[in-house]
């Protein structure tokens, strides 16, 4: 009888199939399309909530303003914390569901090497905005040497470092890579590029977060079946492959 009760209880706290109203980006090529509701992060977070029977229903705010919907409660999960530790009020962090990895872009016929930041001296950076502020060692100087810009449209950063406007690009790989494949499905060709790595990824620097920890569960078992099945990658390949 007590394992019968116990058995009861579990299943009445269990949460299924619930409708999830995640805060995503309004707009994050080639993780997040608000237009169409799809993007690798999108895709990704809808079919790891799915493996458990939850919906995803993204619903879109300024980059700034996810987390602060989280803690408004106008949503009940966020694609990021934005490097605020939610926790206090009431998150349950998640398994990182993408990975952004900002690396240093040069054309590889200049021959640029950059493994310091004194190698940017005498060169012009092209940023997304706000990067300054996540890498004062890296860009200070440059910035004081007004050879520093930010621009909200990454695809500008791909078409003016292709015309020699500028020499780095400070991008995601991913992100970069996408508007790489659309400037060459538009122009037939681009010129061969060089990453330069220059940060250390921290997965946790990058987690969604839920306010019920039942479904953050269900979301992290649905991920690992997503890695363990293949479909992780054919996703990141569908928006990343030619």
């Amino acid at each position: 009888m007590k394992v019968l009760v116990l058995l009861w209880l579990v299943m009445a706290t269990r949460v299924y199939g619930v409708e999830v109203a995640m805060a995503f980006g309004e707009k994050i090529p080639p993780f997040c399309f608000p237009a169409t509701n799809s993007g690798i992060e999108l895709e990704v977070i809808g079919e790891a909530l799915a493996y458990r029977g939850h919906v995803l229903k993204p619903r879109y705010f300024p980059l700034a303003r996810v987390p602060i919907a989280f803690k408004s409660k106008r949503v009940d999960a966020a694609m990021t914390d934005l490097g605020i530790n939610l926790t206090a009020t009431g998150a349950y962090y998640g398994d990182p569901a993408v990975t952004y990895d900002n690396v240093l872009i040069t054309l590889l016929h200049r021959q640029i090497i950059i493994s310091k930041p004194e190698d940017l001296q005498g060169l012009r950076v092209i940023s997304f905005q706000g990067a300054i502020k996540r890498y004062p060692a890296w860009l200070n100087a440059v910035k004081r040497a007004g050879n520093y810009f930010e621009h909200n449209d990454q695809a500008v950063q791909v078409r003016t470092l292709m015309r020699g406007h500028y020499d780095v690009v400070l991008s995601d790989r991913n992100i970069f890579k996408y508007f790489m494949l659309q400037l060459k499905h538009e122009e037939g060709d681009v010129l061969p590029i060089q990453e330069h790595s220059f940060t250390t990824i921290d997965p946790k620097d990058y987690r969604p977060v839920f306010r019920s920890r039942e479904v953050r569960d269900d979301f992290n078992a649905g991920l690992k079946h997503l890695k363990e099945t293949g479909r992780y990658q054919a996703i990141y390949d569908k928006y990343l492959t030619e």
